[in-house]
């Protein structure tokens, strides 16, 4: 069993694993219990009451965090033609619109958080599916990643400003970032608020029971604190 250092421990004795805490009170608590020397993220965990084999009840969408999440996003973007020239305009840092920059990408190059694509780049985006798959940078248009050429720079714009993709994995969890620990307790507060917003609009019609059985936040490494629910399904906006 992994022993944990000291300043773990130190955090760890903040925390009271039997409550389940109200929303601000847990991201707040999350930022005080960060351990590491560099601005830890802070995340949401999920445990869904949904059964990832079957069609009906998967969850995929995104969410724009009204804060951000406080890192430089670096998006790149499949399009040719005028694809390309929107792309370039609407701040995208790579732009992928030839078979040199693709096939530089099938040889392992992923030096970009985003891919974005229009949808005449999807067949040579398609075959790079070994390489961008397991790394979640498939432009998917459920995800809002694949979209027309007039949409490139909004879709550039959110994903740089924090648009973030939530997915249910394949053991029925939602993991998400929601900031850093060096933001302010309300500014993590207001994006967890977003968030969860982004996940009820998004239950599948096949959900049945308990839509949202737990959820923990916690930074890098930091200790898990459990929050309420309801109280996190059910926040006031005007909060």
């Amino acid at each position: 069993m992994a022993k944990h250092g000291k300043k773990y421990l130190e955090a760890l004795g903040k925390v009271d694993k039997d409550t389940s805490y109200e929303p601000l009170a847990a991201v707040t608590l999350a930022k005080e219990t960060a351990v590491t020397k560099f601005d830890s993220t802070i995340e949401v965990h999920m445990r869904m009451g949904l059964d990832p084999r079957q069609a009906d009840q998967q969850v995929r969408d995104v969410c724009v965090l009204p804060h951000g999440l406080g890192k430089t996003v670096r998006v790149l973007v499949f399009a040719q033609g005028e694809g390309a020239t929107k792309a370039t305009e609407g701040g995208a840092d790579f732009v992928a619109d030839s078979d040199e920059m693709i096939n530089k990408i099938a040889a392992g190059w992923t030096d970009f958080d985003v891919a974005i694509a229009t949808p005449d780049m999807m067949g040579k985006v398609g075959r790079l599916g070994r390489v961008l798959g397991p790394r979640s940078l498939m432009p998917n248009p459920k995800a809002g990643t694949v979209c027309q050429v007039d949409d490139l720079p909004r879709v550039i714009n959110e994903a740089k400003a924090g648009r973030v993709e939530f997915r249910l994995d394949k053991t029925a969890n939602i993991h998400v970032p929601i900031g850093k620990a060096s933001f302010e307790p309300v500014q993590l507060f207001e994006n967890f608020t977003s968030l969860m917003e982004a996940v009820k609009k998004a239950k599948p019609s096949g959900a049945k029971g308990t839509y949202v059985k737990r959820i923990t936040v916690a930074s890098t490494m930091g200790p898990g604190i459990k929050i309420d629910p309801l109280q996190a399904l059910n926040i006031p906006q005007d909060k």
